[in-house]
C-alpha cells in the first residue's frame, strides 16, 4: 500500500509558538504508531517566528529537541522560498495555533496550493479567530452569550474626548466586574478582568496594543468553565463534556500554561439535560461560523441558574496528549492515534 504524505506544518509567527511545537510532536508520534506507521509518511515542515520554512531535516530535528529556531535577519525574498517537498505533500495536517496559523491565512495558503489539509477553511477559521465576528455568527444563529461591546483601536487611541464616553457605553452596557480582549489573538493574551474605570481605561490601552479590535464581555460570577469537542464535517459529532478549574482569578496565559495551576476534569458533572444541552449548542455554533474537521466550544454553565452561555469555538485547539481536545474524545472512545487518523480522513474526504 502506497503511503499517504502527511505535511505536517508547525511553529509559526505568533506568540503560540511554542504550543505549536508541542503539539506537533504529539501528532508526529500518533503518525508514526499503529495503523498510521503503514499509512502515512510524515514530511514536517517548520515555520520560524520570522515566518521562513525551514524543510523536512531541520523539522525533524526540531521535533525531537522540542526547541524553537532563534529568528535572524532575513530577506524578503525568503519569506517566499518554500522547500522542495512542499510540492510533494498529499495531505497537509497544519498545527499552527493563534494569528497567521489558525486565522484562515495559512488555510487560504494551502487552498491555492490545491492539496487538502485538515481543520476549517478560510472562512471557518477566519471567523472562529475573531471574537467580534465569532459573536455576531453565534448571535444570528441563536445561541446565548453574556453582554458585549465591540470596540475599535481608533476609538480608544484617537480624540481624548471619545475615551470618557467610550468608557460610559461600556459601564452602562457591560459593567463590572468584565473583561477586556483583544479580537484576533488566542491563549488569553492580552486579557484582563477589570473592576472599576481606572483598570477599563488601561485595559483598553493594553489590548489596543494587540489588535485593532476589541472586545468587552461582561463578568459573571460562581461559574463553572466547561468545553465539548466536536469531529467531523458536515455530519460532525460532539464529545463528551470536560470542565477547567483554576485557583487563579481567571484562566489567563499563565494558569493556562504553567504545571499545576488548571485541572481538567473529564467527563465533568453536570446534569444529563445540561451535558445534552452543551453538545447540541456546540454542533450548532460548528455549523455557524462553517467550521470543519474539529473544533473545542467553551462555555459558562450557571449551576444556580442552569443558564449556558457561549464563550468560544476553537477551530484548532491544542493538541499534545494532555490538551483538553484529544483527552475530551479518548474519554469518548476514540484514542489520540485514532483520532489523528480520522481527523486526515476528514480532510480527504472534504476535498
Amino acid at each position: 500500500m502506497t503511503k499517504l504524505r502527511v505535511g505536517l506544518l508547525f511553529g509559526g509567527r505568533s506568540g503560540e509558538h511554542e504550543v505549536s511545537i508541542n503539539s506537533a510532536r504529539a501528532i508526529a508520534k500518533a503518525l508514526t504508531t499503529g495503523n498510521n506507521l503503514e499509512k502515512y509518511d510524515v514530511i514536517p515542515f517548520y515555520i520560524q517566528k520570522n515566518g521562513v520554512w525551514q524543510n523536512p531535516e531541520i523539522a525533524r530535528s526540531l521535533l525531537e529537541t522540542g526547541k524553537p529556531l532563534a529568528d535572524e535577519a532575513i530577506d524578503k525574498a525568503q519569506l517566499w522560498q518554500f522547500p522542495s517537498q512542499v510540492s510533494e505533500i498529499d495531505v497537509w495536517f497544519p498545527i499552527l495555533h493563534g494569528p497567521n496559523g489558525e486565522d484562515g491565512t495559512i488555510q487560504g495558503l494551502l487552498s491555492l496550493m490545491q492539496v487538502p489539509f485538515v481543520g476549517s477553511n478560510v472562512l471557518g477559521s477566519c471567523v472562529g479567530m475573531d471574537k467580534i465576528a465569532m459573536k455576531m455568527a453565534f448571535a444570528q444563529a441563536g445561541l446565548p452569550q453574556v453582554n458585549y461591546v465591540a470596540v475599535e483601536r481608533s476609538q480608544i487611541w484617537s480624540n481624548p474626548c471619545v475615551s470618557p464616553k467610550l468608557c460610559d457605553d461600556i459601564e452602562e452596557k457591560v459593567g463590572y466586574p468584565c473583561f477586556v480582549k483583544p479580537a484576533n489573538l488566542g491563549s488569553s493574551v492580552g486579557i484582563a478582568k477589570v473592576r472599576d474605570r481606572k483598570q477599563l481605561e488601561a485595559a483598553l490601552d493594553s489590548a489596543a496594543s494587540y489588535d485593532r479590535r476589541i472586545i468587552v464581555e461582561a463578568g459573571i460570577n460562581h461559574i463553572r468553565e466547561v468545553e465539548c469537542a466536536v469531529l467531523g464535517n458536515d455530519n460532525p459529532k460532539a464529545s463528551v463534556i470536560g470542565e477547567i478549574t483554576y485557583d487563579s482569578d481567571f484562566y489567563d496565559y499563565e494558569t493556562k500554561y504553567t504545571d499545576g495551576r488548571a485541572q481538567l476534569h473529564i467527563p465533568s458533572q453536570l446534569p444529563p439535560e445540561i451535558v445534552t444541552q452543551i453538545q447540541e449548542m456546540s454542533l450548532k455554533a460548528f455549523r455557524a461560523v462553517d467550521a470543519a474537521g474539529l473544533s473545542r466550544i467553551d462555555f459558562f454553565y450557571v449551576e444556580t441558574t442552569g443558564e449556558l452561555f457561549i464563550n468560544e469555538i476553537n477551530t484548532l485547539p491544542g493538541f499534545t496528549a494532555f490538551s483538553m481536545y484529544p483527552q475530551l474524545w479518548g474519554a469518548s472512545g476514540i484514542p489520540f492515534v485514532e483520532l489523528v487518523n480520522q481527523l486526515i480522513q476528514f480532510a480527504l474526504e472534504r476535498s
